[in-house]
C-alpha cells in the first residue's frame, strides 16, 4: 500500500492497484495505490479510512478488460460482483448473504471482480453472461466504502479482452490507458 498525497474530507481520493496505472493522474490528487487483487485492496482502503479522515468520495480508476467484442474506452461501473465468491451456495449453506452484486450508480456497465486475471477465452465466455468487465479490485474498494459509509464510483478503462494473450496487451497498453485515466481524472475531479 502506498499513500501519496493528504487524504481530505473535501476532496476525493483516487484509488487504484498499481503505479503503472496512476502514472500521469495530477500531483495534486492524493492517491493510494493498494496492489493487485481484493485483500490487497480491501485492507489498504479499510486501513486509510480507519486512519482518517474520510474523504468525500472514492474514486477507484483501473483499468479492467472486455468481456464482450466491442467494448472500449472509458466506462463507469453501475453493478460491481465477485466472480470468484459462491453467493449462492454460501447462502444454501449458511441462509446469509455474502458477496451480494453492489449498486454504485444508475446507468452503466457491469463489472466482475475476482482474484484471478482473466487471460482466457473460456472464463471470458463464462464471465460475459453475467458481466460487461473484469477487473481484480473493485469490488473490495466498493465494499470497504459501503462498510465506511463513504460514497464510492469505479471508472474503469478497457486494457483487453480478457481472453489469451490479454497479460501481454495489458502490458502494451497501461501507459495509454493511464493517460486516459488521467485525461478523465483531469475533467471530472473537482
Amino acid at each position: 500500500m502506498i499513500l501519496r498525497g493528504t487524504v481530505r474530507a473535501d476532496r476525493p481520493l483516487v484509488v487504484l492497484a498499481v503505479g503503472e496505472e496512476a502514472r500521469y493522474l495530477p500531483p495534486e490528487l492524493p492517491v493510494l495505490l493498494t496492489g493487485m487483487g481484493k485483500v490487497n485492496a480491501a485492507s489498504a482502503v479499510a486501513a486509510v479510512l480507519a486512519a482518517g479522515p474520510r474523504p468525500s468520495l472514492l474514486l477507484n480508476l483501473g483499468t479492467a478488460g472486455a468481456l464482450r467484442p466491442g467494448w472500449a474506452g472509458i466506462h463507469e461501473v453501475a453493478t460491481v460482483l465477485q466472480h470468484d465468491l459462491d453467493t449462492d451456495l454460501l447462502r444454501t449453506l449458511t441462509g446469509e448473504t455474502y458477496g451480494a452484486p453492489l449498486s454504485l450508480a444508475t446507468e452503466g456497465a457491469v463489472l466482475a471482480t475476482g482474484d484471478t486475471f482473466v487471460a482466457d477465452d473460456a472464463a471470458r465466455d463464462r464471465l460475459a453472461q453475467r458481466a460487461d468487465l473484469v477487473d481484480m479490485e473493485g469490488y473490495a474498494v466498493a465494499w470497504a466504502a459501503a462498510q465506511a459509509g463513504v460514497p464510492c464510483r469505479l471508472i474503469k478503462q478497457v486494457s483487453d479482452e480478457a481472453g489469451e494473450g490479454a497479460a501481454r496487451t495489458w502490458r502494451e497498453s497501461v501507459d495509454a490507458c493511464a493517460r486516459d485515466l488521467a485525461e478523465w481524472a483531469a475533467r471530472h475531479v473537482a
